[in-house]
């Protein structure tokens, strides 16, 4: 898994590698220590300049806000305070001026005989930044927080329309080093009618929102880099006689810090990749980016700091200039509340806009609107409102639908041809998957179980049961949990023991939730001596007619239904094994691998759908009051969920760019399954503290909002937390496998 840098492609990795290379060779003078001089900083600039970052963003052939943000990220890994940010705005700013003045001013700034500073001045959302004020071309005033050590001149924004450039070496200027967050990276820059041209500037608030992003990518790379050394710290720092990253508490900190910044790292580069193609929704989803990384950065930081704890004070360790570099970034030029602000208004204000449809290519694009189509001709009108009619219990499944879009083939959308599928990629799955949650269909298939047959199936196997699955006659349940074998599946007990031409199978699996299925897809131990003991466990498919079976179902806290499953001396063919004898667990963990790569997909279109309905409500007034989505607290919340959401589907979206390559590493599946869960948890809570009572009267009870659909969402959440695996069981893979933390 590569988890260490913004974009993923060839391009953006080599750019990135060469100048991890070229920091690590060049800025081992300064470090990133307290004590630098403007000198030293404009040396580094000097040869980062002769790699040609400078010229980022003055035209499509240079790079765009993609590439910017890589070098931006490499910087904040580095510690190193060249001044790019200030350059590529004034590239950004500048690029399609006219004027003599402008040309000549990127001319020299690519050269490096120019060093800018930039300042949004009077247009910076924080009212502490100052201002200028102009007469007959000269400008006076006061302006904080800019970067300018080393610089040569000040560009800034006097207002929405036009920039100032100020030599800084005109009579009337001081510059005074501000010390910030305990760093010396900041300066107060005072004018007394000091000399200056003026600029045109193309509205200052979409260079503003760059700006943000561009900060948040460097405050991405310090994160990153001072997390990396936390990670390390704790393979190496040893108490009570083992390396503290053996500590469940530390790995599930780790783990929970390496999932907020897959999350930032994917949407700071989807933001950018958006821009770079002129897509209209960059500007909501770097909002989206703005809103949730700031937030999520500092968090991490602090995490960071936890780790290492009393060597993480000392100033001259680099986790230190980590910690002072994102706090700086992250609340710069507002932080995060004019993004969730604009965020609000983009989804509730005049009628307001759905969560933007996502471009998964012409063949996605495509599908979408076959399945849309078809579900509009066959699960709509009587038929959905009779399945919508009914209890929730009774809406898990409908064998009538399942059968229809059998005739489809789409069941088996991504399996291989040579198995009867149609080896659709996985942005198409995602196509299907989003439009059956939008149109609320039941489930069908049975994906997890038909893959290990095509995995691990015997031919006949496979020509016996992948075929009705396929024709959606035949549904798979899933026996693994027992009482004392819940995530910990390699503790279960019930046995299969050979005799002759059966195996006979005896034991208890409890949770079951697909017990009404034909098959059951069946964990047992065919060697109780086998060490490690997940070692003799064996798969098999069990007929559910098949006599010793008893079935004791029971209702979820959630009005689902499972059943507890007892199995005396069950007997089915030696044949029924799926995989090799005391092979089951890579069957097994293979099976889980790939449902968790396509669960955590599933759950957040589950909760962008469940998201469009309290979108719609919390517009509507009712009586005479106002509709809740006026409300400041509500819009926030509102904003907040938006960008969670995408953070989620950023994740789903990678895992499907990982599966196209080959299998989602079980790592990154736990990551989309723990994140998308636990934000479904977190819609549902939201969802009542901002609809009140209502939303909290269940289905069929009169009053209810929705039929009582938000509350059920909440019930809901917990069993895709718990499921499959409970989260705490996930983090724990997470911090094993991807951060290599020991066991």
């Amino acid at each position: 898994m590569d988890a260490t840098g913004l974009p993923s492609d060839d391009i953006a990795k080599m750019l990135r590698d060469s100048l991890r290379g070229f920091l690590e060779a060049h800025w081992a003078a300064g470090g990133g220590k307290e004590g630098l001089s403007p000198d030293d900083i404009s040396a580094v600039w000097r040869k980062l300049i002769g790699q040609g970052v400078a010229a980022l963003g003055s035209c499509r052939d240079e790079g765009g806000l993609r590439e910017i943000l890589v070098v931006m990220a490499e910087l904040g890994r580095a510690a190193c305070p060249a001044p790019m940010w200030s350059a590529a705005l004034t590239n950004l700013a500048l690029a399609g001026s006219q004027g003599d003045a402008a040309a000549e001013l990127l001319e020299k700034l690519h050269a490096g005989t120019v060093v800018a500073a930039f300042s949004f001045g009077a247009c910076d959302p924080d009212a502490g930044a100052g201002s200028v004020r102009i007469e007959d071309r000269h400008g006076t005033g006061v302006l904080r927080f800019v970067e300018a050590a080393g610089a040569t001149h000040l560009l800034v924004a006097v207002d929405e329309s036009h920039l100032a450039l100020v030599p800084l070496d005109a009579p009337g200027i001081v510059v005074a080093p501000t010390r910030a967050m305990g760093a010396r990276a900041l300066c107060e820059v005072r004018l007394n009618s000091a000399p200056l041209t003026l600029l045109p500037l193309d509205g200052a608030d979409d260079l503003r929102l760059k700006a943000q992003v561009a900060l948040l990518a460097r405050a991405y790379g310090a994160t990153r880099r001072a997390f990396e050394l936390a990670v390390d710290y704790a393979k190496e720092r040893h108490q009570f006689g083992q390396p503290i990253g053996k500590f469940q508490a530390i790995q599930h900190k780790l783990a929970n810090a390496l999932i907020v910044l897959e999350g930032v790292s994917l949407i700071l580069d989807h933001a950018a990749s958006l821009h770079d193609i002129d897509d209209r929704n960059w500007r909501y989803f770097a909002d989206c980016a703005v809103a949730f990384a700031g937030d999520a950065l500092r968090r991490v930081s602090l995490e960071t700091q936890h780790t290492f704890g009393a060597i993480g004070y000392a100033e001259e360790h680099e986790a230190a200039q980590h910690f002072k570099r994102v706090h700086l970034d992250t609340i710069a030029l507002g932080g995060a509340s004019h993004a969730r602000r604009r965020l609000a208004s983009y989804l509730l204000d005049s009628g307001g806009a759905p969560l933007p449809q996502y471009d998964l290519g012409p063949a996605g694009n495509a599908l979408r609107e076959q399945v849309r189509r078809w579900l509009d001709q066959n699960w709509s009108g009587g038929r959905k409102a009779a399945f919508d009619a009914r209890p929730f219990a009774k809406r898990e499944f409908d064998a009538d639908f399942a059968r229809d879009i059998g005739q489809t083939g789409w069941i088996g959308l991504g399996w291989p041809k040579e198995f009867g599928g149609q080896a659709r990629t996985p942005l198409e799955q995602i196509a299907f998957m989003e439009t059956m949650e939008q149109s609320e269909a039941p489930r069908i298939g049975a994906s997890i179980q038909a893959n290990a047959l095509m995995m691990f199936g015997t031919p006949a196997q496979q020509q016996e049961y992948l075929p009705e699955i396929l024709r959606g006659e035949a549904m798979h349940g899933m026996g693994y949990s027992e009482p004392q074998a819940g995530s910990d599946l390699a503790a279960l007990r019930t046995s299969a023991v050979r005799d002759g031409d059966h195996w006979v199978i005896n034991g208890q699996k409890i949770w079951t939730t697909t017990w009404w299925g034909k098959y059951m897809f069946l964990a047992a131990r065919t060697d109780k001596d086998a060490r490690p003991p997940h070692a003799g466990i064996s798969m098999f498919i069990v007929p559910m007619n098949a006599p010793g079976i008893t079935i004791q179902p029971a209702s979820t806290m959630y009005d689902g239904t499972f059943a507890n499953i007892f199995y005396d001396d069950v007997r089915i063919p030696l044949e029924n094994i799926v995989g090799e004898v005391n092979g089951g667990w890579k069957v097994l963990t293979g099976a889980l691998a790939f449902e968790r790569g396509l669960v955590g997909g599933g759950i957040v279109l589950k909760v962008a759908h469940a998201f469009e309905q309290l979108r719609q409500r919390v517009m509507t007034a009712e009586g005479d009051r106002a509709p809740p989505g006026r409300d400041p607290i509500v819009r926030d919340k509102i904003a907040m969920l938006a960008c969670e959401i995408e953070v989620g589907r950023q994740l789903m979206m990678h895992c499907a760019e990982l599966a196209a390559d080959g299998v989602t590493p079980p790592e990154y599946g736990a990551i989309s399954k723990v994140y998308s869960g636990e934000l479904m948890e977190r819609f549902g809570e939201a969802a009542l503290d901002i609809l009140g009572m209502r939303a909290a009267v269940s289905e069929q009870m009169p009053g209810a909002i929705d039929n009582g659909r938000f509350e059920q969402n909440l019930r809901h959440s917990l069993m895709w937390v718990i499921s499959i695996g409970t989260n705490e069981i996930q983090r724990s893979l997470i911090a094993q496998r991807a951060l290599g933390l020991p066991r």
